[in-house]
This record gives C-alpha cells, structure tokens and sequence, in this order.
C-alpha cells in the first residue's frame, strides 16, 4: 500500500512539474516571437541595423561613384529599407555574373542591379516584385559599317562577333534570335565590352538600352555610336522587369521588402526616384498588372 501511495503522489508531482514546464516554455516562446513578430532575416537585420547588399556597376541601376553606391535600384531599395528600420548599407561590388552565387552562399543579404526577373533566374532566387521595366540597345563601331539593326542581322551575319557581358540576359536574348553560340564572346563588365568593340575584337555589344547609351556618354569614346531605331526582339523577357533579390531561405525579408515597397509605388517615391536617376515615368514603371510571379511563370 505504501508503494502504491508513493507512486501515485510520484506520479502526481510529475505532472505537475510538466504542467509548470510547458507553461513557463510557451511563455517564453510566446515572449521571443513577439517584439515585433517573429524570428528571421527581417528580425536579424532590424537588429544589426544594417543590410549588406551586392551590386554590378552598372549606371544607371547600380554603379560606385566617388565610392559611394548609386543608381535607381541603389535608391529605392535605401527607401525601402529605410521603412523597415534599417538605414545602413553595406555596399559590396561584384561582377553582375556573381550576384547570384554571392547570394546563394550567403555574401548578401539582397542583389540590386535592375537585375531581370525571368524563370531561370527564379530557380535561384526570390525575387521582390518589379520595380523597373527597361528595353535593349545595340553599340557598334562608329559609322555601323555592318548596318547592324537588330539582333536578327547578328544571326543572318556568322561572321559578326558580339561581346555581352557574363551573367546578362542578352546572352539568351541572342540565342533566341538565332545568334550562334561561337558569335558571342563573354565579358566581365560594360568597359570590357566596348573595349572588345572599340578593338575589333568584336563587332557590336548589347546590353539594357539604358545602361549602355549612358556607359557610352561616360566614356566619351569617338570610335564607338549608339545604334538609334534598333529593333526590338520580339521574344519572351523583352521588356525586362527589374527587381532585387533575396536568398530562397529569406522570404519573410522579402515579403516586408514588397510591402513597403508597394507602399512607395503608390506614394510616388519610386517614380520619382526614377526620374531622378534618368528613367521615366511614362516608360519605365511597372504595370500594376505585371508581377514577379507572372514574370516568374513566362506570362510576360
């Protein structure tokens, strides 16, 4: 009977003790999730104050000056962050062809760079929603002695050679239109490419209409000519939508991204920031209908 009776009062105390434990454990679970939500990238950086992003140098999206970032996408990803509580960046320039793998292995906390959301890309990272659209532009050797107009004069031509910088989505956009793989050559950055041409290594090089007309400005150079009407491919992810993107792993920061970045749309900030950096309104911002899933999806 004893036994008995110490069993049960053992058994009793047990209980109780358990009861004490999960109470205690879902207050203090209860009291760590809270403080403004949950656990994650978000909470990580809103700690720190600081988000370290990875950039091309690429004007006007993304480029260093003066050793400081610039650029639209520079600009409007700042304003966002900004809303979220996190006014410092930690600037870091890589190769456009690097983002990604800098992404993925935990370099950055996010890529800005007008990067194209299409569905390739998508497999690798979680892109915010658009935030630019922006076409494709052609450089040659001055005079265009090819009378190079599109990218379909590439592929009727074997023998033209175009220099396309690694990691852009040109180098699709080309072989989509019949360009032969032994016709485009690789290069790490926008001067390299003009190099090529300027040298006759290559004959044309192409990049975002944008970017390369003001590449070409800043260089000043006399050799090279902005190829004016050229003709834009009729193909899947033309125009381009920009966005910045975020490791697989790290939604609940891109999903805050979007929210205020909504927010900003809406208020005006991120046309004006648009047009602050040489874009405009009329031509580069995003249809309300266009977004990254539907872009993710092939719809645009």
């Amino acid at each position: 009977m004893k036994k008995l009776l110490l069993t049960s009062i053992l058994l009793l105390s047990l209980i109780a003790l358990a009861a004490c434990g999960s109470d205690s454990s879902e207050d203090a679970s209860g009291e760590g999730n809270s403080s403004d939500g949950e656990s994650g990238k978000l909470a990580e950086l809103q700690d720190a104050g600081k988000v370290t992003i990875g950039f091309a140098n690429e004007k006007p999206y993304a480029y260093e000056e003066d050793g400081e970032l610039k650029g639209a996408a520079v600009d409007i990803a700042a304003a966002v962050f900004k809303e979220l509580g996190i006014e410092e960046m930690d600037s870091q320039l890589a190769d456009f062809g690097q983002l990604i793998p800098g992404l993925k292995a935990g370099k950055f906390d996010v890529i800005t760079a007008g990067m194209a959301i299409n569905p390739d890309r998508c497999k690798n990272v979680a892109f915010g929603e658009p935030e630019m659209k922006y076409g494709e532009g052609l450089i040659v050797q001055k005079g265009n002695p090819l009378g190079l107009k599109s990218y379909k004069d590439i592929a009727d031509n074997p023998d033209v050679t175009v220099s396309v910088m690694a990691g852009a989505t040109e180098n699709e956009f080309l072989k989509s239109e019949g360009v032969g793989e032994k016709q485009i050559q690789s290069a790490p950055d926008i001067p390299a490419t003009f190099s090529a041409v300027e040298s006759g290594r290559a004959d044309a090089t192409t990049g975002t209409e944008m970017t390369i007309k003001m590449a070409l400005e800043s260089a000043g150079s006399d050799k090279l000519e902005f190829v004016e009407g050229f003709e834009q491919p009729d193909i899947d992810g033309v125009p381009s939508y920009g966005a910045a993107a975020f490791h697989k792993d790290n939604t609940d920061l891109r999903d805050a991204y979007n929210e205020k970045l909504a927010e900003l749309k809406e208020d005006g900030t991120v046309a004006e920031l648009l047009e602050k950096n040489s874009f405009s309104e009329e031509n580069n911002m995003v249809e309300a209908e266009v977004t990254t899933e539907k872009v993710c999806n092939g719809e645009y």
